[in-house]
């Protein structure tokens, strides 16, 4: 199974990569799939390329997700 990840980009370089980060965890990205990516926008990143940008609302309930479903995780490993 494949998981592709939203993160938020925190700098844009010339080289076509991008830092991104989501809950503290910082990454270096290629971001040469996304039209004018730029600090501030959140794309979704698999195997280390931005392959989609998302809207704020979209980002922030796939991130709501991803934490419900650590929570659930957590919770059938310590019941």
């Amino acid at each position: 199974m494949c998981l592709a990840v939203p993160m938020l980009i925190d700098s844009v370089k010339d080289d076509g990569t991008a830092s991104v980060s989501m809950a503290g965890v910082t990454h270096t990205v290629n971001v040469t799939l996304v039209e004018n990516p730029t600090p501030g926008d959140y794309v979704i990143i698999h195997a280390g390329f931005a392959i989609e940008r998302l809207n704020v609302e979209e980002a922030e309930s796939r991130l709501e997700l991803f934490s419900e479903l650590a929570e659930i995780k957590r919770k059938s490993e310590n019941p």
